[in-house]
C-alpha cells in the first residue's frame, strides 16, 4: 500500500495562481513524481464534507416534512372536532360565551394531547439519544446528543406549530352563528 505525498503551501495570494510554479519546482527536483491537480484546502475540505452535508440536508428535509405532516394532522383533527361540535359551540355562544372563551376552549381541547405527546416524545428522544450517542458523535460538532438548548428549541417549535394548527380551526369555530346552530338542531 503506497502513501501519497501532499505538498501544502501557504500564500498571501490565490493559491491556485501559484500551482504552475509549484508544479515546475517539484518536477525540477524529481520529474518522475506523479502530480495530481492542484486544489485549495477549501476544495479538499468541501469534498471531504460533501457526504455528511448531503446526509444532514436529507435529514433536515425529512424533519421538515414530518413537521408539516404533524401540523396538517393536528389541523385536521381540530377542524373535524370544530365541525362536529358546531351545534355545541353555537349553544355556548347563544348562552353568552364570548368568542375568546370559545377560542380558548377549542385550543385547550386541541393542545392537551400535544402537551402529552411533547412530554412523551422528549422523554423518548432523550433516552434514545443517550443510547445512540456513540453513533451520532461523528455527526455532531461541539454539541452533546442530549443538548438541553436543542431539546428546548425543538419542543418550542413543535408547540408553536401545534398552536397555529389549533388556532386556525378554532378561529373558524368562533364564527359559528348561534341561531343557525340552534335551528339546525
Amino acid at each position: 500500500m503506497g502513501y501519497e505525498a501532499v505538498l501544502l503551501a501557504r500564500t498571501d495570494v490565490d493559491p491556485l495562481s501559484l500551482a504552475a510554479a509549484v508544479r515546475q519546482a517539484v518536477l525540477s527536483i524529481d520529474p518522475a513524481l506523479p502530480l495530481q491537480q492542484a486544489r485549495s484546502v477549501e476544495e479538499i475540505l468541501d469534498a471531504s464534507l460533501a457526504r455528511r452535508r448531503f446526509t444532514l440536508n436529507l435529514l433536515g428535509v425529512s424533519a421538515s416534512l414530518a413537521l408539516l405532516l404533524a401540523a396538517i394532522g393536528i389541523y385536521g383533527v381540530v377542524a373535524s372536532s370544530v365541525t362536529q361540535r358546531a351545534q355545541e359551540i353555537g349553544i355556548r355562544m347563544a348562552l353568552g360565551a364570548q368568542a375568546s372563551d370559545v377560542l380558548k376552549f377549542i385550543i385547550g381541547r386541541g393542545i392537551t394531547p400535544v402537551f402529552l405527546g411533547l412530554a412523551l416524545g422528549l422523554a423518548g428522544a432523550f433516552a434514545l439519544s443517550r443510547l445512540l450517542t456513540l453513533l451520532t458523535a461523528g455527526l455532531l460538532f461541539e454539541v452533546r446528543a442530549t443538548d438541553p438548548a436543542t431539546f428546548t428549541a425543538i419542543a418550542l417549535l413543535l408547540l408553536v406549530v401545534a398552536l397555529l394548527a389549533c388556532y386556525l380551526p378554532a378561529r373558524r369555530g368562533t364564527k359559528v352563528d348561534p341561531l343557525t346552530a340552534l335551528k339546525h338542531e
